[in-house]
């Protein structure tokens, strides 16, 4: 969700309501401080989601691929974590004062920005145990979906269900697909027992109907996981089978649970299909998971005093779409540039990426017609249309991401320090100093601070994170 992705939603949210769009604001838009964010990893120019999701929950920059070590681990080396430095997120230090913790996600809860929240791992794709190396294996390394069972989150929702659950299991939702485990493991009914075993009150779901089912005054820890993989983009949610809650009653149902500590809460909230929409070149994916995502944050602000809860919504990192051309005032976001026509004569639209799925089209238009697609009478506000790009990667590489820098928008205590050009990793330094956690407390103890008791943020990335005062 980076600032071209937020401009292109904005515009489409209007148009949906029959505006011309430009006018439009996202909630996020009226918060009073903002900041830009520098998102490069210790060793790319151009990042990934598991070295920002670090950055940005731990406050230490990491490389790419990496979950929750610094850079002094090797990618992909399990036996380098015995040298290397874990770096712990704004959750970790939540746990450590007693504060409730959760995160919500689109995506799988096991995917690169949650596991930054609770897992180290020197590769971000060693889901489950079928994922690790037979090196990670040898020398014991923990997969990311072990550690979250083992983790003491009180809330975790999202997607990822194949990798709690032994291959020889057969998905509850896809009886065609199975789990992925290869030792065994039932790690949900693990988590249930974990919980259950400290005397927490504690739930598994995976569909809608139970979701709704929750009882929250009942219920302290929450696993819901809604699909095998990723959950639904929001537009195809309604067909799907079992049925799976949005992204913004998930965030309710967590804070609704997380509230009840007066000791307070952190809360981590992804919109993770921005993301997969923008790397399938799919812009009305990316734009209507945008627009999701603008949903939880109202749900969030309805439910959490701003006086006492700092509210964050940044990205972890950008995209390769632009937005082109110069198209009259209130013209679609999603259709062609009206005028004018390329050098070629060719319409083209405004949303396009720089690489990507896209360049099929245009290659196979090229070899055949010695010209671009002519998308003249082309749908291309079809909800899955892709749009053209230049560079091909549509085999083993999708869209790539973007370097450029993304904002971070604040409200709530503490949120003026979110101000200028910072690297990412000053995210987390901020949100542990409002939230008075961390090594860095003695402001906390001063006589009349206005951070005691601390103030807890909510982080929604692509994403946003809450921080709510005990």
């Amino acid at each position: 969700m980076d600032i071209i992705t937020t401009t292109a939603s904005r515009i489409y949210k209007g148009q949906l309501k029959g505006n011309t769009g430009e006018e439009e604001i996202l909630v996020w838009e009226t918060f009073p401080h903002v900041a830009l964010m520098k998102t490069y990893n210790t060793d790319y120019q151009v990042a990934d989601s598991a070295g920002t999701a670090t950055a940005f929950l731990t406050g230490s920059k990491t490389k790419f691929e990496i979950v929750g070590f610094d850079e002094t681990i090797e990618t992909g080396n399990c036996l380098s974590e015995r040298t290397a430095t874990k770096v712990y997120s704004i959750i970790d230090d939540g746990i450590a004062e007693g504060k409730s913790t959760g995160v919500v996600t689109t995506a799988r809860v096991t995917h690169a920005t949650p596991a930054a929240a609770y897992a180290h791992s020197p590769r971000r794709y060693w889901e489950s145990d079928a994922d690790l190396t037979k090196e990670a294996k040898m020398n014991g390394c923990i997969d990311i979906a072990a550690q979250l069972v083992e983790h003491d989150l009180q809330v975790v929702m999202g997607g990822g269900r194949k990798s709690f659950f032994p291959e020889n299991i057969t998905d509850i939702e896809n009886p065609e697909k199975s789990g992925k485990r290869k030792d065994g493991r039932f790690l949900t009914q693990e988590w249930l027992d974990r919980k259950r075993d400290a005397g927490i009150r504690a739930k598994y779901i995976w569909n809608e109907e139970e979701f709704d089912a929750i009882d929250v005054e009942n219920t302290d820890a929450l696993l819901g996981l809604f699909e095998r993989s990723h959950m639904q983009y929001e537009k195809n949610r309604a067909k799907d089978v079992a049925g799976e809650p949005s992204l913004a009653e998930m965030t309710e149902k967590a804070i609704q649970i997380l509230s009840k500590n007066e000791e307070g809460f952190v809360l981590l909230v992804e919109g993770g299909r921005i993301d997969h929409g923008h790397h399938e070149g799919v812009a009305h994916s990316a734009l209507t998971e945008t627009i999701a995502l603008e949903a939880a944050v109202e749900k969030a602000l309805e439910l959490v005093n701003t006086e006492d809860t700092l509210v964050i919504v940044t990205a972890d990192h950008a995209h390769v779409m632009s937005m082109a051309g110069y198209p009259t005032r209130g013209n679609p976001i999603l259709g062609l540039v009206d005028v004018p026509m390329g050098d070629d004569g060719l319409p083209y639209t405004t949303l396009a990426y720089m690489n990507g799925y896209g360049f099929r089209r245009v290659n196979e238009s090229f070899h055949e017609n010695g010209m671009r697609p002519n998308l003249t009478g082309v749908r291309t506000d079809d909800p899955s249309y892709i749009q053209d790009a230049l560079v091909p990667l549509y085999e083993d590489w999708e869209e790539t991401h973007g370097g450029q820098d993304v904002a971070a928008y604040a409200i709530g205590p503490m949120a003026h320090l979110l101000h200028g050009v910072q690297e990412q990793s000053y995210i987390g330094h901020v949100m542990k100093y409002a939230a008075c956690l961390g090594d860095n407390k003695d402001h906390c103890q001063n006589a009349g601070s206005i951070l005691a008791p601390a103030a807890l943020p909510i982080l929604l990335v692509s994403i946003i994170a809450l921080l709510s005062r005990s």
